[in-house]
Formats: structure tokens, C-alpha cells, sequence
């Protein structure tokens, strides 16, 4: 009852706010909800990649936010690792009820404008659902597997017709509506070659039939409204990649596809450049798969050829310095070298250099607030991996900014010991001189303190090979 009491009370401050002096025109939203087991006390609110405001979490876990000026369209909130999209348009009066646990399952808006956005929170619970069995259509010969797909697009425009009968609708939302079937169809059949069963991706590309990929002939490839949505994205994420398959396989004298090959980056970072010019878009997706390459190359000869690719295209500065940060950070992270000096803090502030706590063959993994989920699944391998290799000393490092407490309350909460658990003393240099790029990045090092991997992963089915490795080193 009283959390009922609680929703129902923000709601209808939210809609109250409506008839306020505020109201000198249209172009506004109000924008609200609840956190039920908050991961931290604030929600951050965006536009793109302008941060909008970061709001705290009332003593009911309560926020509430008022956007003027409204440029109708997408809005981001995130908390924790999560986030979630939600279309504004003017004079929209939003609240959500959502539970960390279950995060997008859980996930409810009501108010005005509401109904629009449940729709797109229903439709891509559909699309994962979807996922799991596409990659098992995808084993069926092309044109079996174009009618299974078809059939879904099918079913989803008659869904949404049956939406715009019950519900009155803007033509905005319609025009979105119809680009998240259409750009998920389009995403269906570019990723085909690449799962489809077979080392031989050119015989597969050929097996297509001639106007498979027809649908190409009208892509806009600067949807300047679009490029904040996630399947807009996805789409041109696979669409290039599967231009630049094509590509590679028509000029590599090798046909047995290597996905982080040189030359292969070297053609999707070429279609980037053609294909696109909205500025953020571009930039982006140059940076996605460049530093894609940079973390999953074994070899850094080829890092100097990619790097100039890549800044010959960008004109992103942060990202740009980034990349030639990370190049630099895993050129002196090389195989049998040794760490930076880089000092960190146990939980009882005593500081320590990061090589000092070396004695035996040690696997340091990193952690953020900001990736809950990885915190929690990366803890639960270690304890695995712990009772296999107790000749191995897992060592857990915090990369946040935040304060000790902070991070010590939350390895309390997860029942997780301060045992071998660090925060960075230098939190930004610190990140830059390791690379700690992805957050599933693992170094792996010997009883002598020399690099066994500088760039590993805990969940890499190899990664018990390499630490057997560094264990009899």
C-alpha cells in the first residue's frame, strides 16, 4: 500500500507541475520514477551523448525531472550499469517503476505518453526473445531461413496496426515504430553470414540469393534522428561488417575468415568512411571497431597500420587520444614485461604498489559501479576459479573515482570479502597506463611478476589454458 501511495503521489505531482506557471508553451516534459533496489541513489539523464542532469534518489528512491525546451525524441536514463530508452514529445508526462533485479522485465511507465513507450519496452523484450532463435534459423538454407524472418516482420506490422487502432498515436512514433521492425529485419539478414555454420564465408555469401540484401538500395546511412537508437545501430554495425566480409573475401588470397584480421578491420574501417557522415555516428563506429582490433589483437606489429586508418577518418580529439592512449598503454604491457608502478589501496587505505603484491602466479581483474552485472557475474568466477587454483592469487582492483567507503559498503552489500580487493589510488592515470579496456580485461602474470597476458579474460574459454601456463612458467 505504501508504495502505491508513493507512485501515485509522484504521478500526480508530475501531472500537477503541468498547470504551474511553467506553462508559457508547449514544448516540455516531465519525466519521473522509481528505483526499487537501487544500485546507487542517482539516475543520470541524457540527449545523445550530452549528460542532461544527474539526479539523486529521494528517501523513496523517488526522482523527478522537468525538461524545457524539448527537443522531441529519444532520452536516455541510466542507472548503474543499466540504461533505457524513452521517447519524449511535447507536453508528456512520464513516470516508470522499475526493479535492478529484473531490470527491463520489471520496467513500466504510466502517465501521459506512456502507452508509446511500454510498446517499445514490450517490442524489444520481443527482439531477445527473437535472438535466441535466430541463430538457430540461421543454419537453414537462405531462403528458408528469409521466410522465417519475413513471418516475424509480418506478425509485427499487424501488431502495430492493431496498436494504432486502440491507441491514438503521433506520426513520429509511427515512423519509429516502422524503423524498429524494418531495421531489425535488415539487422537479421546482414548478421546471416556470420552465423551461419561454415568457416568458408565466401561460398555462403555466394549461396544468397541475388536480391537478398536488396533492401540495401534504400538505407539512410545518416539517420540523423535514428543514431541514438539501439537498433538503428546494431544495423549499421552488421551492415558494414558484412560490406566489408564481401570485400575481404573478394581481394584476401586467404578464404578462411579471421574476424580481427588487419586487412578485415582495414575494409569496415574504408565502408565507415564512405558510407557515413553524420559526425557522431561516424566517429563512433570508426572507434568501435578500432579499439575492438587494439583489444582482441595478439600481434603489435599490426597496431601502427589500424591506428593511421583510423586517424586519417576521425575527427573525434577524445576518442582519437584514447586509442593512441590504449596503443601505448599495451605496447609497454607486452608479454614477459612488467607492470607500471601503479599504486593502489586496501580497504584499510594502506597503500601499495601494484608489483609488491606479486609472490606467486597472480590474475588481476578490474570492476566498476557503472558495469553492476559484470561485478557480480566476475566475482562469482573467481570464487570458481579460486577453490580450482589456490596455488593462484586472485587479486580484484575498483576503477571508480569514488571515495573508499563507497566501494567497501558495496563489496559489503555482495558479501564479498576485502580479502585481496583494491581501489585505484590514481583511478584516471591508473586506467590509462593498464589499458583497462573492456571492463572484462584480465592480466594474467607469473611468480616472477612478467606478463603472461596483459589483455586476458575470465570468461574466455582459453583462459584456463594460459593460467595453466603461467603456473608451471
Amino acid at each position: 500500500m505504501k508504495l502505491k501511495i508513493g507512485l501515485l503521489s509522484l504521478f500526480i505531482t508530475l501531472l500537477g507541475c503541468n498547470n504551474t506557471s511553467h506553462e508559457e508553451g508547449n514544448n516540455y516534459a516531465y519525466f519521473g520514477g522509481q528505483v526499487i533496489n537501487p544500485k546507487n541513489n542517482f539516475v543520470v539523464i541524457s540527449k545523445r551523448e550530452h549528460v542532461l542532469d544527474t539526479l539523486l534518489l529521494d528517501g523513496y528512491n523517488r526522482f523527478s525531472y522537468r525538461i524545457d525546451s524539448l527537443e522531441t525524441g529519444f532520452y536516455t536514463f541510466r542507472h548503474g550499469d543499466e540504461f533505457q530508452l524513452v521517447l519524449l514529445e511535447p507536453k508528456d508526462s512520464i513516470m516508470f517503476r522499475l526493479n535492478t533485479l529484473d531490470f527491463d522485465e520489471s520496467l513500466v511507465f504510466t502517465g501521459l505518453g506512456a502507452k508509446k513507450n511500454n510498446y517499445f519496452v514490450n517490442e524489444f523484450l520481443q527482439n531477445e526473445i527473437e535472438e535466441k532463435k535466430v541463430f538457430k534459423h540461421c543454419q537453414l538454407d537462405p531462403k528458408s531461413y528469409e521466410d522465417k524472418i519475413n513471418e516475424v516482420r509480418h506478425k509485427k506490422y499487424q501488431d502495430l496496426s492493431i496498436f494504432k487502432e486502440k491507441n491514438t498515436t503521433s506520426d513520429l512514433f509511427y515512423t519509429i515504430a516502422k524503423a524498429n521492425i524494418d531495421y531489425n529485419y535488415y539487422f537479421k539478414k546482414e548478421i546471416y553470414p556470420f552465423v551461419h555454420y561454415g568457416s568458408n564465408k565466401n561460398d555462403i555469401l555466394n549461396s544468397l540469393p541475388e536480391d537478398f540484401y536488396a533492401f540495401r538500395k534504400s538505407i539512410n546511412y545518416n539517420d540523423s534522428f535514428l543514431k541514438d537508437h539501439f537498433t538503428y545501430q546494431s544495423f549499421l554495425r552488421s551492415n558494414v561488417s558484412n560490406l566489408a566480409l564481401k570485400a575481404h573475401m573478394d581481394h584476401s588470397e586467404n578464404k578462411l575468415f579471421k574476424r580481427n584480421s588487419v586487412c578485415y578491420t582495414l575494409d569496415k574501417l574504408k565502408f565507415i568512411d564512405s558510407l557515413i557522415d553524420d559526425p557522431i555516428l561516424k566517429n563512433n563506429m570508426l572507434f568501435h571497431y578500432t579499439i575492438n582490433f587494439l583489444t582482441k589483437n595478439k600481434d603489435d606489429k599490426n597496431y601502427e597500420t589500424v591506428i593511421a586508418s583510423y586517424l586519417s577518418k576521425s575527427n573525434d580529439i577524445k576518442n582519437n587520444k584514447m586509442v593512441e592512449n590504449y596503443a601505448s598503454a599495451m605496447n609497454n604491457l607486452k608479454k614477459g614485461g612488467t607492470l607500471p608502478d601503479v599504486m593502489v589501496k586496501n580497504y584499510e587505505n594502506k597503500e601499495y604498489s601494484i608489483n609488491a603484491m606479486i609472490h606467486s602466479p597472480t590474475v588481476i581483474c578490474f570492476w566498476s559501479h557503472t558495469a553492476y552485472n559484470h561485478f557480480k557475474e566476475s566475482h562469482l568466477k573467481i570464487k570458481e576459479l579460486e577453490s580450482k587454483y589456490p596455488e593462484v592469487t586472485f587479486v580484484c582492483i575498483n576503477i571508480d573515482d569514488y571515495d573508499l567507503h563507497t566501494t567497501k559498503t558495496t563489496l559489503k552489500r555482495n558479501h564479498i570479502s576485502y580479502e585481496n580487493e583494491y581501489v585505484l589510488k590514481n583511478p584516471k592515470s591508473a586506467r590509462e597506463l593498464l589499458a583497462i579496456y573492456p571492463m572484462t580485461k584480465t592480466i594474467i602474470l607469473d611468480k616472477n611478476k612478467r606478463i603472461v597476458n596483459s589483455n586476458s579474460n575470465i570468461f574466455d574459454r582459453l583462459f584456463e589454458e594460459e593460467l595453466l601456463g603461467a603456473i608451471n612458467r
